[in-house]
């Protein structure tokens, strides 16, 4: 399962947070072709002295980590990461030069629910649902 992670300097607005969320699941399932329900969000709200991006001074940033599983084309993740980057825009207000996105690659093995492990990502697949 996909785990994507925004970590945020700036105290954020539960509403914004919500509506975030749905537009991270609807954005992924939708650009990497798979189900929804075996992907992961942490959105960490940390002081605005807690994270750096060295051309982002005194300004609020975003650094994002979506850990996802092996198989998706480069088109897939660069979508994926100026979507996301626009979301983060829109719903929170960091301007997007101020957002820094790192993507690692997983087995599906390296994904897992108690009761089973995911398989490896194939075109149009629900793991929380096979």
């Amino acid at each position: 399962m996909p785990h994507l992670q925004f970590e945020i300097n700036k105290k954020l607005n539960k509403e914004s947070k919500k509506k975030f969320v749905s537009f991270v699941e609807e954005s992924f399932s939708t650009i990497m072709e798979t189900g929804k329900d075996h992907i992961a969000i942490s959105i960490r709200e940390l002081g605005d002295t807690n994270l750096s991006l060295g051309r982002a001074k005194n300004e609020f940033i975003c650094l994002m980590n979506l850990d996802i599983r092996t198989g998706r084309t480069n088109m897939q993740k660069l979508k994926l990461i100026k979507t996301l980057i626009s979301g983060v825009e829109k719903f929170f207000l960091i301007k997007k030069i101020h957002q820094y996105v790192t993507i690692t690659n997983h087995n599906g093995l390296d994904f897992n629910f108690y009761e089973k492990s995911l398989a490896d990502w194939v075109k149009n697949d629900d793991p929380a649902n096979s």
